[in-house]
């Protein structure tokens, strides 16, 4: 999948899977992650890199095989991370959270 990154219009995500109300990306940002607070819960497994993840006022230190949960509408965003930072990323269930 990481060969499909950057697609056509620049996205630095594809999406593997859609069934219901689960969707499963691969993420690989570059430089700085432009995220913005999702209307779904979502989860990040990372597959490799580094670095510190923002959610809300939290920063927390992550690495590869790390598990990260953010609740539906609040900001996050991965910071200081190498150029091989990938993720997946799990968005499931209701508009704005369960």
């Amino acid at each position: 999948m990481a060969r499909r990154i950057p697609d056509a219009e620049g996205n630095r995500f594809h999406v593997g899977l859609e069934r219901g109300q689960l969707q499963v990306e691969f993420y690989i940002p570059e430089g700085a992650d432009p995220q913005q607070p999702h209307s779904r819960d979502e989860c990040y497994v990372v597959i490799r890199g580094s670095g510190r993840f923002q959610m809300g006022e939290e920063v927390v230190p992550f690495n590869a095989g790390d598990f990260l949960f953010v609740p539906a509408g609040v900001e996050h965003r991965f910071l200081d991370f190498g150029d091989d930072l990938a993720t997946w990323v799990i968005f499931y269930g209701p508009e704005g959270g369960e």
